[in-house]
């Protein structure tokens, strides 16, 4: 019988220190010199007993601009990205609207697009090339159509898109007046990554984080950039109005401020331990990678074929092993039931903790669901 997400979190938290952490695609390659000092010295100079800024911090947000490249637009900071994604729903959506999404998907942002009444239409994308097209997103605008979410690259599945599908889903966007959430959390992992903002900047909201290419979830800081008339739409639904962490935008600052000088490594340790991954995968019978390889720093296997359920399998690797996976159900109305997200961007003795527990944990599932009932 597996174990409720809450409880396997609370196990995890307990064991922090024995566990590899394989399962929310944070980042740990980032170097901690990187912002240790920074923090260091905004401790000692008690930065935390006042407020910060509430813009944000000036030089901060003029990194995430100069990061982007994206001529006309505005930076918004708020507490991680997910608070930028609900103000954007609540902000923009009204009941009765609707969404072009997917199905895998980041389903924290269906969650937000339905509490104020509107609907995701999601197209199911478990399916090579295992991402939208523009063609089905064209087939799938109707009358109530008010958005489309594009996740790029794509949280379950790793997969990204080619930049002239970017420029043809931005064009429909533009042309059906329609706006266009581009959630680009990973694209630092994603080699010729695209903007939409490029082809589409009025209908556009790209939304930034530093918690995966800076390794700075814990800190919870990320935000918005878009045209100053639509973003001014979003931000009058800001209950942040004293400003958001003043640590968390120290770290951010310093770590956006070398991020040439350090991501390059942590993009090529994370590609060398996709690659191990696949390795593992592939000597294990009845599992597989839809999308590989990965152009973020998470895919998932498919284990339709072992009759072993994902729960399990995070459950028994998580508590036997010390290794925490992501059963897909909460990624995945419709196929969650089929697949595992593992994260890879870990020293490369948290891999090969992976590469040493899959094999027997999925021995040890498969010799127990055959085993007979005891009388």
């Amino acid at each position: 019988m597996s174990t409720p997400a809450s409880d396997a979190f609370r196990y995890a938290h307990a064991h922090r220190a024995e566990i590899a952490w394989l399962s929310q695609n944070t980042n740990h390659l980032v170097p901690p010199e990187v912002v240790r000092g920074a923090l260091d010295e905004a401790v000692r100079e008690r930065l935390y007993e006042g407020y910060p800024l509430a813009s944000g911090d000036p030089e901060l947000l003029d990194l995430v601009v100069r990061d982007f490249r994206l001529p006309g637009v505005e930076p918004f900071v708020s507490s991680g990205g997910t608070e930028s994604l609900y103000m954007a729903m609540r902000a923009l959506l009204g009941a009765g609207d609707e969404v072009i999404a997917s199905d895998p998907s980041y389903l924290i942002i269906h969650k937000f697009i339905e509490l104020g009444g509107a609907r995701t239409v999601n197209l199911d994308i478990y399916t090579p090339p295992y991402r939208l097209t523009a063609e089905r997103i064209a087939e799938a605008i109707g009358p109530r159509t008010r958005m489309i979410l594009l996740i790029d690259p794509l949280n379950p599945l790793g997969s990204g898109y080619p930049r002239e599908e970017v420029r043809a889903i931005a064009e429909i966007a533009h042309d059906h007046r329609l706006l266009l959430l581009n959630d680009v959390t990973y694209r630092d992992f994603s080699e010729g990554h695209t903007l939409a903002a490029e082809f589409a900047p009025e209908e556009t909201l790209t939304l930034w984080s530093v918690s995966k290419n800076c390794g700075l979830a814990g800190l919870r800081l990320g935000g918005l950039l878009a045209r100053p008339e639509l973003l001014q739409k979003v931000v009058r639904y800001n209950t942040n109005d004293l400003g958001v962490n003043v640590l968390a935008q120290v770290a951010a600052r310093a770590a956006l401020r070398t991020k040439p000088s350090w991501i390059g490594g942590v993009v090529r340790q994370t590609r060398a331990n996709c690659e191990r991954i696949r390795s593992v995968v592939a000597g294990v019978e009845g599992t597989s990678l839809p999308v590989y390889p990965s152009r973020a720093n998470m895919m998932v296997f498919d284990v339709r074929e072992t009759g072993v359920a994902p729960e399990a399998i995070q459950d028994e690797m998580l508590r036997r092993h010390g290794v925490f996976v992501r059963a897909g159900n909460y990624l995945s109305p419709k196929h969650g039931a089929q697949f595992v997200r593992v994260s890879f961007s870990n020293p490369p003795g948290d891999i090969e903790r992976f590469a040493r527990a899959l094999p027997e944990a999925m021995r040890t599932l498969r010799a127990r669901a055959v085993a007979p009932a005891p009388r």
